[in-house]
């Protein structure tokens, strides 16, 4: 799990596209929370350098992420970008064995001669 976050390429499963989006959010909102606030509630013009400098490799991350769950359902990663899909890539399950994007990550249909013990060889 996590192998190579940053990495547009491959597929991962449910479970780590929902805990790196949960990342995401709580790193997110601790920065949020962390950093000053001027008397209008805003964030300090310093403080928002901090928070942008921290929001590019955090952004970075879940497009990541996201564009390789695309890829276990067998898409683009573009497809993130439509409103609310990412509640499909939480709760669907991705293709069965290999795709264009690479091998199924929880290893199901990945191996094609393992399949073929047992039946009967044509001539």
């Amino acid at each position: 799990m996590f192998k190579n976050p940053f990495s547009f390429q491959g597929r991962i499963r449910r479970l780590e596209y929902g805990l790196s989006t949960i990342i995401y959010y709580v790193v997110f909102l601790l920065l949020n929370v962390m950093l000053p606030k001027t008397e209008a509630g805003t964030v300090a013009p310093t403080s928002a350098l901090i928070l942008l400098a921290a929001l590019i490799p955090l952004g970075w991350f879940v497009l990541a992420q996201g564009a390789k769950r695309c890829h276990d359902k067998g898409q683009s990663g573009w497809y993130q970008l439509i409103p609310f899909y990412s509640l499909l890539l939480i709760f669907s399950d991705g293709n069965y064995g290999v795709n264009e994007y690479g091998p199924n990550p929880k290893g199901l249909g990945n191996d094609t001669e393992i399949d073929e013990i047992g039946k009967e060889i044509s001539y």
